[in-house]
């Protein structure tokens, strides 16, 4: 899904493979990148369920505005992925919902 060489930016620069965990699957990673980008290049589209209809949602604004991309990340919940870069040993999970409807 990368883009290799773009025609203004230039080829792309190599950078450190990383590992993250997800859900208890380890996932390849490049360090820097955000994490939203990690999990939809390992395949993963569905990041949490909306609260009231427990429908998926994935990534839609990719700049922090919205929520749609918040899971937890090394315990600690409603991180935003399109914009928190990725860094080694990284846990991330789906948020769970509650009965009253909050992230635990």
């Amino acid at each position: 899904m990368k883009i290799e060489n773009h025609p203004i930016l230039g080829k792309k620069e190599e950078k450190k493979k990383v590992m993250i965990i997800f859900e208890g699957k380890t996932i390849e990673a490049e360090e820097g990148d955000p994490v939203a980008v990690a999990l939809m290049n390992a395949g993963i589209r569905d990041f949490r369920l909306t609260r009231k209809k427990g429908e998926p949602r994935g990534v839609y604004c990719a700049i922090g505005r919205c929520t749609d991309c918040m899971m937890t990340i090394n315990g600690r919940a409603n991180v935003r992925t399109c914009i928190t870069p990725v860094e080694e040993g990284m846990i991330v999970e789906r948020g769970k919902l509650s009965r009253e409807g909050k992230t635990k």
